[in-house]
């Protein structure tokens, strides 16, 4: 067996080969809400914080599904202000009529003539918020 004779050592140095890092749930949030501010970021984002985009699409999942926290829940959807519509109010129409109304995101709604306006603006405005 060979016995080693030459100068002791003095100095180990440790070198770290960059394993596993952990991510609290507040930064995961935090990277998924910066993947979702525009086009085309996800992938940006991932190389950014070194990540795979694999692992930034599991954590879009968790965060939709809410395992992330309640700020998850929101879905990172932008908000949006339009102006109010105003309604006029005319004269009932004659009975037997009908009204058809289509709302943005395609939902029909049919009443008869003599419908009251406020209630189905309400109505309506409800409608247009499910998706």
């Amino acid at each position: 067996m060979d016995v080693y004779t030459g100068t002791p050592i003095s100095r180990l140095e440790i070198v770290e080969r960059g394993g596993r890092r952990r991510f609290s749930d507040e930064a995961k949030l935090r990277i998924v809400e910066e993947s979702y501010s525009g086009r085309r970021l996800g992938s940006a984002t991932a190389r950014k914080y070194a990540i795979t985009r694999s692992q930034l699409n599991d954590w879009r999942d968790a965060a939709r599904a809410g395992r992330l926290g309640p700020a998850s829940s929101a879905g990172f959807i932008p908000a949006v202000i339009v102006p109010e519509v105003t309604a006029t109010t005319s004269p009932p129409p004659v009975d037997g009529s009908r009204i058809e109304i289509v709302t943005s995101n395609g939902r029909r709604i049919v009443v008869d003539g003599r419908v009251d306006v406020d209630a189905l603006l309400r109505i309506v405005r409800g409608l247009e918020t499910l998706r």
